[in-house]
């Protein structure tokens, strides 16, 4: 059955930061709903390109060449290869677009990586 998705309830659903929940399959990705906030880690996904759109808030997106600053309303597609570091001073919510198969922390495996993700 086909349903639509209220972004904010699902985003009401939980609590925590860094760790993604999927609320769609859309071809070979999923579509996740996130909190930020704070510094996550200097990573890259060797295999997959990666969508931010920011629902709530700005985030920043440091790149070794310079700063983006994605604001509300506003997505960024970050290409598989660049190394990132996503900040968030206060909370962010995103969608994220991503394959099934990228991890969370991209080539690194670290307290932050997520292994399983949880469908809200």
């Amino acid at each position: 059955m086909i349903k639509t998705i209220n972004m904010a309830e699902k985003l009401g659903r939980f609590q925590g930061h860094w760790s993604p929940k999927i609320v769609a399959e859309l071809n070979d990705s999923y579509v996740k709903f996130a909190k930020l906030k704070g510094e996550f880690v200097w990573h890259k996904h060797d295999d997959e390109d990666e969508l931010f759109l920011v629902v709530r808030g700005n985030l920043m997106i440091r790149l070794r060449d310079g700063d983006l600053h994605v604001g509300e309303g506003e997505l960024v597609v970050i290409p598989r290869g660049v190394e990132h570091l996503p900040v968030a001073d206060e909370e962010v919510q995103v969608l994220l677009i991503e394959p099934k198969t990228t991890l969370n922390t991209g080539n690194l495996r670290n307290e932050r990586t997520v292994e399983k993700l949880e469908w809200i």
